[in-house]
């Protein structure tokens, strides 16, 4: 009998291997990632990125690091609460677990109650059922996050039980399913959701086989705490970014909602953070990334300078970087990959709708 060959303990997270991948591949996943957010974006909610305050993302990311969990985790976790993918949830579109969640109870809490003073009591009710299971749900998308990816560490739950307890929490194995299922169903079991390191990792495979030289596992690296950087400090850095576009330091409410597709914008969010590592990490190659990233997404180069101001100034409370003209070394526009679409419209942060375009 042949000697079996070693495994990587279970929870540790080796990072993703690149240049690995047929062009082919990768171009019809860009296609599809691309499409993907195009439609989130042209169907957007008012209510979406109200579930990514900070306290929550926080308190996400430091469960997902005591429970050993992958990056890729974390992140789908905070999007289940803001699930991107399921058209029926809701008449509008695109909806999101607490949302939808809210919806629901106000419809039952309504039509048992009626209108005036029971309005009001069925709010404060339905208020304090949310408190009262947030926790839970929270953790409960953990849970499922975890599930996905099954090369990782999964939660099981006596490990989520234990730490709800450690909570003062007295939940029973079986609230704890039927959270999960409250989860499941809410989202008709569509959990799989894309998060933004797809959309970054994705693209520093494209930069790689379109010939920039760059640092791929360090890059990568850089890349996942840039992003949780910006989760963390997303209103801040996006109330930079608007405060670029329009030139003025108070925007009104208008102004602010129109920006929404610019907060949730994931292409955009995966190429800034990617210029932004490449700034820091590697200067000389920076201009010719940026001239790649637009090429390939067609958001302007100057919606990506911008966007890498702004988080290079909430991290040190520098002014916009300078460009540096680098040799980046890369192939001929013949041989790089770019999305074959039709249209398939960004959203930058200034200036006209691009399309997805060839260099």
């Amino acid at each position: 009998m042949g000697s079996q060959v070693p495994l990587e303990p279970r929870g540790r997270d080796s990072g993703p291997v690149f240049s690995g991948v047929a062009p082919e591949i990768i171009e019809d996943t860009l296609i599809h990632l691309a499409t993907e957010n195009e439609q989130y974006l042209s169907e957007l909610p008012g209510q979406a990125g109200c579930f990514k305050e900070t306290r929550i993302v926080e308190f996400i990311f430091l469960l997902s690091e005591k429970w050993h969990l992958n990056h890729s985790t974390r992140y789908q976790a905070v999007e289940l609460l803001e699930s991107r993918q399921n058209h029926s949830l809701s008449s509008y579109g695109f909806c999101r677990f607490m949302i939808k969640q809210v919806e629901q109870m106000c419809d039952d809490r309504g039509n048992a109650k009626g209108h005036g003073q029971g309005q009001k009591s069925s709010w404060s009710s339905v208020r304090d059922q949310i408190v009262n299971t947030f926790v839970l749900r929270l953790v409960s998308c953990v849970q499922l996050a975890s599930k996905l990816s099954l090369h990782y560490s999964r939660v099981t739950s006596d490990t989520a039980l234990k730490f709800l307890q450690s909570l003062k929490y007295s939940y029973t194995k079986q609230e704890l399913l039927e959270s999960e299922l409250a989860v499941l169903n809410t989202l008709h079991y569509q959990i799989n959701v894309s998060t933004p390191l797809a959309y970054v990792e994705l693209l520093l495979e494209v930069l790689g086989y379109n010939g920039c030289l760059l640092p791929a596992k360090p890059l990568h690296q850089l890349c996942v705490q840039l992003l949780d950087f910006c989760y963390l400090t997303r209103e801040t850095i996006y109330d930079t970014l608007l405060k670029i576009a329009i030139d003025n330091s108070t925007p009104s409410e208008l102004q602010i909602a129109k920006f929404l597709t610019v907060k949730e914008d994931f292409m955009l969010l995966a190429v800034g953070v990617i210029s932004t590592g490449v700034f820091i990490l590697s200067l000389r190659h920076w201009d010719q990334v940026v001239e790649h990233l637009n090429c390939i997404t067609g958001i302007t180069s100057q919606s990506i300078l911008e966007f890498s101001y702004a988080v290079v100034k909430r991290i040190v409370g520098s002014t916009t970087p300078e460009q540096h003209r680098g040799n980046c070394g890369t192939k001929s526009p013949e041989d790089r990959i770019l999305p074959q679409t039709q249209n398939h419209p960004v959203h930058p942060v200034s200036g006209p709708e691009q399309e997805l375009s060839h260099c």
